[in-house]
């Protein structure tokens, strides 16, 4: 069997033993004579592999049952618009620190959808090549959103941000999702789209505290109101079943290992890349402020676009694909998330000094 080292940014590798105990039990589950895609939603298996996967979620963020775990479709982008559906009612004022290209999706959404919402701090006066350092709150605020990865730029917060307790605190953590400790009562609500971090593509994580229903509006479409899901446990209508399934198995994965030892090898598998990068003499130049770097995301340029395209080309050659930047910003760019093996960031560490040599 061959397998590639994918840096790719989503979808996203996954643990080789969750996808060889997908394998094994794709056809039959656990000797049950079907395949999780072709449970009933409603059967007490799927229940159980549903609730499971609920229940690791919590302990994970160590939260109790005064929160809810919600498994939704329609991507993190689909909580854009839920978010200020839900809890950001018209005499109030949504903030949003605007970090990158989704972080600046969500606030221009909760505009489009006519709610006032309020620019609290941004970082896009420098191309977005920093997390600012301070926000400022408006009057009347409903909460304060912010995204702790940004995958395009490259720049990740590295610890839960710190608001006074009477602010809501609501973040998309897509692409950074359990790579790190997360205390997840100091949230109101968290979400994450599965494909980076947790699982495939298909199903988007949502983890909001239960006291909030008291705020939601409540004449909202049914299928846009987080109460309709709260209620039915996520099986208002059919869930995204089989990525829930991988999902659970994910969590179990990081579980296993603890999310010290997570970080820990995050923060060695970025070293190979960052230090590449730190000792080529400006040879490769990271795109964003040293104290701001990602583990998830590492963006870098080399001398020219010519170049690049012959980097990326010639790592494809050696089995390392997904080093192509954004469309929107250009570059290269290595995701190295929680299931990326550390021999892949190795691998690469040693080809971009070679390439340099080669090309310097």
């Amino acid at each position: 069997m061959k397998r590639i080292h994918n840096f790719s940014a989503g979808p996203a590798v996954l643990p080789l033993e969750v996808l060889q105990e997908v394998q094994q039990d794709l056809v039959d589950y656990k000797g049950k004579g079907l395949s999780v895609m072709e449970m009933s939603h409603r059967s007490k298996d799927y229940q159980e592999i549903f609730d499971d996967a609920t229940a690791t979620m919590k302990r994970l963020l160590n939260v109790g049952d005064d929160y809810a775990v919600l498994f939704l479709g329609g991507g993190a982008s689909s909580q854009f618009y839920m978010l200020p559906l839900n809890l950001l009612p018209d005499d109030k004022i949504g903030n949003y620190i605007n970090t990158g290209e989704w972080a600046g999706k969500a606030y221009k959404e909760a505009i489009k959808i006519g709610k006032k919402a309020h620019l609290a701090a941004t970082s896009e006066d420098k191309k977005f090549s920093y997390l600012p350092k301070t926000f400022t709150i408006s009057e009347n605020p409903a909460y304060l959103h912010y995204t702790t990865n940004n995958t395009i730029y490259g720049t990740e917060y590295h610890k839960d941000l710190e608001v006074p307790k009477d602010l809501l605190l609501v973040s998309d953590m897509s692409s950074d999702f359990l790579s790190r400790p997360i205390d997840g009562n100091k949230y109101g609500l968290i979400y994450a789209g599965a494909q980076k971090n947790i699982g495939p593509a298909g199903a988007t994580a949502v983890i909001l505290r239960r006291d909030l229903m008291d705020k939601f509006n409540k004449n909202l479409p049914t299928m846009m109101s987080y109460k309709t899901h709260i209620d039915k446990d996520s099986m208002f209508n059919t869930p995204p079943a089989f990525p829930v399934y991988v999902i659970g198995l994910v969590l179990k994965w990081i579980e296993k290992q603890g999310l010290e030892k997570v970080l820990l090898n995050n923060q060695k598998k970025a070293a190979y890349i960052y230090d590449a990068i730190d000792n080529s003499n400006g040879y490769y130049k990271g795109t964003v402020e040293k104290e701001d770097r990602s583990l998830m995301n590492i963006t870098f340029r080399l001398p020219s676009e010519e170049l690049e395209e012959k980097f990326i080309g010639e790592a494809k050659k050696l089995d390392m694909i997904g080093l192509k930047g954004h469309r929107s910003v250009g570059g290269c760019r290595a995701s190295t998330y929680n299931s990326l093996p550390i021999e892949a960031t190795k691998d690469l560490g040693e080809f971009m000094v070679d390439f340099q040599k080669r090309n310097g």
